[in-house]
């Protein structure tokens, strides 16, 4: 495989012939959400329409609402549809179970429409994880539903009320590139065999798809370092976060991390591990390190001078600090960096081992060991394997797994 710097080289090159105003837009794949009338229609296949709306109402789910949601999404695909039609492209649509290499492959831009779910669903599924030999396909998606979803990863909420102007915009040429960085997941071991992967969203008796990676021989001084013989790349790439924890989140997780191939094997028990992109930096990354203002009000409560006027006049603030504060915690979708987060960590006793581990920090690399008993390794929430005692896993962004994307202003 060739070296980081030479690929970044290669790629370089390779894009500087790919700018906006060279991308031909003849070919628009719109991946459609799986909403939640189409989800417990999938649930109880057996049922008329009459019968699934009377069986959720028995329940006490708010069928209307439900139905409402379902059509307002509808409304919205058609429209992304006949936008994309409007300016000679070809379209064809792909739900979450009908999404194939083939059906990518042919597309000149994958378009999710839905919420950050469907987008990620597209992410994990586009952008061969090698992909030298061929033009990456780009991606850009629009929220079909703003008042109720923030879709970070989608175009901004005007596009929504204006979905032709983004069409007309990509058309002429008339954005910009984002390479959003991605986790690239290595299983070390003895014999290079990878476990088999689950779809935590899928809601049909199909069973997924087994992609699967050529198993390599570690170089000897990782072999070393990490006693393992041979390595095996997952065949998915994170976009927002790898998370490692006990399938229980009752049970304590019990990891062991090497950060950035150093000599000092830090010991940790807490309820997961979180390891974060600067595109997932908005989403579970932010939930788990987020303070309150409540928050700012107690700990500036608990200083030896708190009735001090210096003191009194910040707690008149501790929104605006707590938004601060929440806002630094974000970094740039491009970040050639991964930011780790240990999750509700145990300080007592002997626990981190060094005392001096921190909770968060970012790194180029991470080595996890697990010492779980019943534990998942998942990606995006979506892709998950098993990750039980004595397993072991390398995280790393490399610039040639980004995903390239459509930016508009």
């Amino acid at each position: 495989m060739l070296k980081s710097t030479q690929l970044v080289q290669q790629f370089a090159k390779e894009y500087a012939k790919f700018t906006p105003a060279n991308f031909k837009l003849e070919r628009a794949l719109v991946v459609t959400k799986l909403s939640r009338y189409e989800f417990e229609q999938l649930r109880h296949p057996g049922l008329s329409k009459e019968q699934l709306e009377q069986k959720l109402r028995n329940r006490g789910t708010d069928v209307e609402m439900v139905l409402y949601l379902h059509n307002l999404h509808k409304d919205f695909e058609r429209r992304i549809v006949q936008s994309f039609k409007n300016v000679g492209c070809e379209v064809k649509l792909a739900s979450r179970s009908s999404l194939s290499k083939e059906v990518m492959r042919w597309a000149d831009v994958i378009v999710p429409v839905g919420g950050d779910g469907t987008f990620l669903l597209s992410a994990g599924r586009a952008s061969p994880l090698f992909a030298l030999s061929q033009q990456k396909t780009p991606i850009v998606g629009f929220n079909s539903d703003p008042l109720h979803s923030e879709g970070r990863l989608m175009l901004p909420k005007y596009f929504s009320e204006n979905p032709s102007d983004a069409v007309s915009r990509i058309k002429s040429g008339d954005f910009k590139w984002m390479h959003r960085s991605r986790v690239r997941t290595t299983l070390l071991g003895s014999n290079g065999k990878i476990p088999e992967s689950t779809d935590l969203f899928r809601h049909t008796e199909v069973k997924m798809e087994q992609v699967t990676t050529e198993p390599e021989m570690l170089d000897p001084e990782m072999a070393s370092k990490y006693k393992a013989k041979m390595k095996r790349i997952l065949p998915y790439l994170a976009l927002n976060e790898v998370f490692i924890g006990e399938h229980l989140s009752a049970r304590v997780s019990h990891l062991q991390l090497v950060l950035d191939h150093q000599d000092v094997v830090n010991k940790t028990k807490c309820s997961g591990l979180c390891v974060s992109t600067g595109t997932g930096s908005t989403s579970w990354h932010t939930s788990i390190n987020r303070i309150t203002s409540r928050n700012v009000d107690a700990l500036l409560r608990s200083l030896p001078n708190s009735d001090s006027k210096d003191v009194l006049k910040l707690r008149e603030n501790t929104e605006e600090i707590a938004q601060r504060y929440n806002q630094g915690l974000l970094f740039a979708p491009d970040d050639p960096r991964l930011c780790y987060s240990i999750r509700e960590q145990i300080c007592v006793g002997v626990w981190p081992s060094p005392k001096t581990f921190k909770e968060r920090d970012f790194v180029q690399s991470v080595f996890v060991k697990s010492h779980c008993i019943d534990a998942n390794l998942v990606i995006d929430g979506s892709i998950s394997y098993p990750f039980n005692d004595g397993a072991k896993a390398l995280l790393e962004i490399y610039p040639e797994d980004a995903l390239l994307t459509i930016a508009l202003d």
